[in-house]
């Protein structure tokens, strides 16, 4: 059996989460290998994993990328302010998701960002005993909006908490990223690995834009300007945990919890090699009520460093 190792250093105060992937199995998660059982008790060998990425392939070209730089004024409306945008992309995209995940997995629910937006107790799924599927239908509208693209597909399959398995498509950059839990993480049917930053390096770090952020965030946020940290504000959370995983980026510093920004690129960065955290010294639960900012990183030593900024300026 393939599993995941959690590890926790001694004397580590942070409670990192450290995930060690082991050997890739013969094929790549998304090409015709169907999953198996998970260790949350779900019997998932019926399920095609290939039939997935398809799903998310199609919704991007029916409902994402033919408006991609078409949109209209009436397209696009505001939601909690003038960054907070959604479009018909990300609508019709949810709605094609929503039909086509629970039609590969009968008797499973949906938490797309759009649902819990118009009913918040669309959230409950994830606390209940059905495998759920965690959708952003367009991660990154603003660059979407803009013409930029830098904007993602995000969707992740979890269970009781446990994340499964992920695919993050980037489709105006021809990227397609998939992370099953204990297989690995791959790339356009690459395998990817985080690595290490070069010693005495100095980390680039992806950070909550400040249009989203709190006085009080920022204040904690800035507890990164230090000699040998180069902050910067994050595009789109997926691509980021992307980064991470490609070993373009060395870390990612957020305040916000949207299981539907994190669930899919915090599987990808584990199975890269990566680590997670929180500042309270706890792994990143996809259900909330997390301890505020949290890292992810390339790997535990890097992780460690982060929180560690963050949690003096706490």
């Amino acid at each position: 059996m393939i599993e995941a190792l959690h590890t926790r250093h001694q004397g580590d105060t942070t409670g990192l989460t450290d995930v060690v992937t082991p050997l890739p199995t013969a094929a790549t998660p998304g090409a015709t290998e169907p999953a198996a059982s998970d260790p949350t008790g779900l019997d998932l060998s019926g399920l095609d994993l290939a039939a997935v990425e398809t799903a998310v392939r199609q919704a991007a070209a029916d409902e994402i990328t033919p408006r991609f730089r078409q949109l209209a004024a009436e397209d696009i409306v505001e939601k909690n302010g003038p960054h907070d945008l959604v479009t018909i992309a990300d609508r019709r995209a949810e709605e094609h998701l929503t039909a086509a995940l629970t039609a590969l997995l009968p008797g499973s629910r949906v938490v797309g960002e759009e649902a819990v937006h118009a009913d918040p107790t669309v959230l409950d799924a994830l606390h209940g005993d059905a495998p759920v599927w965690i959708v952003d239908p367009v991660d990154g509208t603003r660059q979407f909006v803009h013409g930029d693209p830098g904007f993602a597909t995000l969707v992740a399959l979890a269970h009781h908490g446990e994340v499964l398995a992920s695919w993050t498509y980037a489709p105006a950059l021809d990227q397609m990223a998939i992370a099953r839990r204990g297989a690995g993480a791959w790339l356009n049917g690459e395998r990817l690995h985080a690595g290490h930053p070069a010693p005495g390096a100095t980390l680039e770090v992806a950070t909550s834009h400040p249009d989203f952020t709190t006085d009080d965030q920022k204040r904690v946020l800035a507890g990164l300007d230090v000699p040998g940290v180069a902050p910067r504000p994050c595009g789109s959370a997926g691509l980021e945990y992307l980064h991470i995983a490609l070993g373009r980026l060395d870390a990612t510093a957020f305040s916000w919890q949207n299981s539907w920004d994190h669930a899919a690129g915090l599987l990808l960065v584990h199975e890269a090699g990566g680590a997670s955290g929180t500042v309270a010294g706890q792994p990143f639960r996809i259900e909330g009520g997390n301890a505020l900012p949290f890292t992810a990183a390339r790997d535990a030593e890097t992780a460690r460093r982060i929180l560690g900024l963050l949690a003096a300026a706490n």
